[in-house]
């Protein structure tokens, strides 16, 4: 006889971790002492246009659909959703697409489970490029289904044979947190090989009304069974807090998931706010969409160009409302820096949770220009705290190591700048004096914005680093004295007379010696 469990979960399910997601206002006020309202929250990929009901010029009425939604709400819901369902078919401007082809849900999660569920047994195997979303891994992991992973430059590589192997592969369009939207073109023979291998194209459109809805599928799945693909209302219409998203399918997967689908899974008020925002004239090329995506590829690529400037930002493809970007050449990891962005006020979506960024990943949302340039300016803060931090630390190690009689005076490699020459001294790794904003040692600001927003980039100063320079300092700072006096001395009787030239070794002359020759040498590589 088998022993039971001593609870009744499933063995899948008793060690599930659920999904991360951005939008942790309330738990990131509570913890930080913020006010909800001063939260800035750059986690959450939501439209920066607004809702419509931001919008008088578009005729809707919040106040008067919740009044309409009450007087429906003394009994069940129509669980048909018919008013629902006909708009989405009508916003999406294809012929062959009608009300019979959509399934209404409560977000896109929910029409993600919905689709594992009546698709995958135990056992099953299912493909995931990554890095991408986290809830397809999540609702396929409750079914209890075998995932197979692979990087997502692959997916065009995979042959029949492979796809063959599985039920689902999910496809992310434009991808979460890349940003990469795939062309149509691509897509449609990716979706002939799967009908032919009889594996799903699980299509997620759900950020392609901000970005560009020609690259859907969403004709397709309406003929084709092996198509299905998910739309959200909440992130093109600014409200997730309504949940509401749809899936388009052929009449006779509809059917089947709309039987299978929780009965009465939208309220009335969902479904009247989801009908009027799918009925705007013009559907998804209505002219609140189409002013959405001009102002988002307006501040994508104002964001892009700003984060550039700054050493150790590289931000991705501009497609849609948000960027992921590389912080790998900083010493700071994606964690710390959520972290100390937080606590100015201002979320960012740490990437650690999606595999294969491990901590050198952001994702960041695109919001209005105020808001953007807020952001650009918090960065100037948030590392200049850190370096001063790291550099208060840096400076009570050395002075420890040298108290025992150990210096550190040559590194091969440098994970903080690429700031290396023949000769180094390597035991102020990082400068006591940072940032000293004075331009006269080499440093710079390498960011710098009308608001004054400044990252100070110390690569191209040599100064503590020359072995007579560093020396004399060791001496000063183990003087008796608070750390901060000491500086102030040192700075003012060994570096000042370095940057006047008033100094017997002609350091400042190495120093510009040495710069020259690397830029020389860069020039000729």
């Amino acid at each position: 006889m088998t022993k039971k469990a001593s609870h009744p979960l499933k063995e899948n399910i008793r060690n599930l971790k659920g999904c991360l997601h951005g939008g942790l206002i309330k738990e990131s006020s509570e913890k930080y002492g913020i006010p909800e309202k001063d939260i800035l929250d750059f986690s959450a990929n939501l439209n920066p246009f607004g809702t419509p009901f931001d919008h008088p010029e578009y005729g809707l009425d919040y106040t008067k659909l919740a009044a309409d939604a009450l007087k429906e709400s003394v009994n069940y819901p129509d669980n048909r959703y018919l008013e629902l369902r006909n708009a989405a078919a009508k916003f999406l401007n294809q012929k062959n697409i009608t009300a019979e082809n959509i399934i209404p849900g409560n977000g896109s999660t929910e029409i993600i489970r919905l689709f594992c569920q009546c698709v995958l047994n135990e056992g099953d195997k299912v493909i995931i490029p990554y890095p991408t979303f986290g809830e397809y891994e999540i609702q396929c992991r409750l079914q209890n289904a075998d995932i197979v992973y692979i990087p997502t430059e692959s997916v065009y590589d995979l042959t029949e044979e492979e796809l063959s192997a599985a039920k689902i592969i999910f496809i992310c369009n434009p991808n979460n947190p890349t940003a990469v939207l795939r062309k149509r073109s691509d897509l449609l023979k990716l979706a002939e090989k799967c009908a032919r291998a009889k594996t799903v194209l699980f299509m997620d459109e759900a950020f392609i009304e901000l970005s560009n809805p020609e690259e859907s599928l969403c004709d397709m799945a309406a003929e084709n069974d092996y198509v299905f693909v998910m739309r959200s209302l909440t992130k093109c219409f600014a409200l997730p807090g309504i949940r509401l998203g749809f899936g388009v399918a052929s009449k006779n997967i509809a059917d089947a998931l709309n039987q299978a689908r929780l009965s009465w899974n939208l309220s009335p008020l969902q479904e009247k706010t989801g009908a009027a925002f799918l009925s705007m004239p013009g559907g998804v090329n209505s002219d609140y969409l189409q002013n959405s995506r001009k102002m988002i590829l307006r501040e994508a690529i104002y964001l892009k160009d700003e984060l550039s400037k700054i050493w150790g930002f590289e931000p991705g493809v501009v497609t849609t409302n948000y960027l992921l970007i590389d912080i790998s050449k900083r010493t700071l990891n994606s964690s710390e820096l959520a972290e100390r962005f937080a606590r100015h006020g201002i979320l960012i979506r740490d990437c650690i949770s999606f595999k294969g960024l491990d901590t050198d990943f952001i994702r960041i949302a695109v919001r209005t220009r105020d808001e953007n340039r807020r952001f650009v300016q918090t960065v100037s803060k948030v590392f200049d705290e850190w370096a001063k931090e790291f550099a208060e630390n840096e400076l009570q190690n050395t002075l420890a190591k040298h108290k025992k009689g150990s210096r550190q005076n040559e590194r091969e490699t440098c994970e903080y700048y690429p700031c290396h020459f023949d000769g180094q001294d390597c035991t102020f790794c990082y400068c006591p004096f940072y940032p000293c904003i004075d331009e006269r040692t080499g440093g710079t600001y390498v960011h710098s914005t009308k608001r004054n927003g400044k990252i100070w980039s110390c690569t191209d100063c040599y100064i503590p680093h020359m072995t007579e320079v560093v020396e004399k300092m060791l001496d000063g700072l183990m003087e008796d004295g608070d750390t901060e006096g000491l500086l102030k001395k040192e700075w003012l009787e060994i570096i000042v007379p370095i940057l006047e030239e008033r100094d017997s070794n002609k350091i400042l002359m190495c120093c510009r010696k040495i710069r020259t020759e690397k830029i020389k040498s860069a020039d000729k590589n």
